[in-house]
């Protein structure tokens, strides 16, 4: 990762004012938590006036929504994609490269929503994340799959979701970390493939 590169998005990201609202909120519902961050605390962390912010989001709730229709574009990106290519092996992990990727950059994201579940799941963000794990998992499975394959699929796509959370704790480098959960979610969809196609 180029130090430059990184700096430039830095300063792109600072200098838009509905991200940085994005960043300051997703920050301090991850420390406090959703129901205990307001608005207004929202507003004073960014030195804003609330009525600047409101420009923007009239609620906690639409700040939450577009930071999830922002971060998780990839995997919309990768839905569409997937529904395109042949049902093949390398499609499968092409598509279980590519959401690994995507939840690498979407992490804060995605550590809010495993950290606050009874809050998603009340708000439309859990709803619409759902909506994105069945598109995921359909573009994996074979429709003519065993239980046993399919049940593979799906837990290929939960093993890189545990990935992020597990190997947190564990000692060593992330990137070779990140790097075994695709191998074995890697592994598992082309045991599943195996199995459906007899091979």
């Amino acid at each position: 990762m180029g130090g430059t590169m990184d700096g430039t998005k830095q300063q792109r990201r600072r200098g838009n004012t509905r991200q940085r609202i994005q960043d300051v909120a997703l920050e301090l519902f991850a420390e406090q938590g959703y129901e205990k961050t307001s608005l207004r605390e929202i507003a004073e962390s960014l030195d804003v006036t609330k009525a600047a912010l409101y420009y923007h989001f009239k609620t906690k709730e639409e700040i939450l929504v577009s930071i999830f229709e922002d971060l998780s574009r990839p995997m919309e990106d990768l839905i569409a994609w997937a529904r395109e290519q042949p049902h093949t092996l390398e499609t499968k992990q092409e598509i279980i490269r590519r959401y690994s990727e995507a939840l690498a950059g979407a992490a804060p994201l995605f550590r809010f929503m495993q950290e606050n579940q009874a809050t998603v799941r009340d708000l439309r963000i859990g709803e619409m994340f759902k909506t994105r794990m069945l598109g995921l998992r359909d573009s994996l499975i074979d429709p003519e799959a065993d239980l046993v394959d399919q049940v593979r699929c799906v837990s290929a796509l939960f093993t890189l979701h545990a990935g992020m959370f597990v190997l947190r704790d564990l000692e060593g480098d992330p990137e070779e970390q990140r790097a075994a959960v695709l191998e074995v979610a890697t592994d598992l969809v082309t045991q599943a493939h195996r199995g459906s196609s007899g091979a």
